[in-house]
């Protein structure tokens, strides 16, 4: 079987960036499972497992507006330190939800100076070119309930 529009496809992945670095591996644990078509997965790899099957390997480069989008600038914002009350540790990395004109965002700190806090509500990953390596593992068919609810039950997938 080959994947297509609503059939659950499961793979082992290796994700690294520009200078090789892992960000992320499924290596020790469960294949990821989603249903294709559904935009449960970064739109550039989604797209390149488009027909493969079982057994396939592949590497997949994906540029940022087929991942996780650029980066704008204009999510990047200095704010005063005591808009974190109640918080005592403030360190870059730290991740926090706020709210702007479009609703909840959640920000990353990336620099603390004096009574300045610098928040980036891009995604960690925006901008980056990633790089997956995928094996295949599984495509089958979606039972009904998983297509009512719009995930994977079981292995690899969500668990009510």
């Amino acid at each position: 079987m080959k994947i297509a529009k609503n059939t659950v496809a499961s793979f082992h992945y290796t994700l690294t960036n520009d200078a090789g670095e892992v960000i992320d591996s499924s290596d020790g644990r469960e294949p990821l499972a989603y249903i294709h078509g559904e935009g449960q997965i970064v739109p550039g790899l989604e797209n390149a497992l488009e027909g493969r099957e079982k057994g396939d390997k592949l590497n997949v480069d994906v540029a940022p507006a087929e991942g996780y989008g650029v980066k704008h600038d204009e999510l990047i914002q200095v704010v005063p330190r005591e808009a974190f009350q109640g918080v005592e540790d403030l360190q870059p990395g730290m991740q926090f939800q706020g709210r702007n004109d479009h609703g909840a965002i959640n920000v990353t700190i990336t620099r603390i100076e004096d009574d300045q806090v610098t928040v980036d509500g891009n995604h960690p990953l925006a901008g980056e070119t990633l790089h997956f390596a995928v094996e295949i593992s599984d495509v089958r068919e979606p039972t009904a309930e998983e297509l009512s609810h719009g995930h994977v039950h079981g292995v690899g997938g969500h668990h009510h």
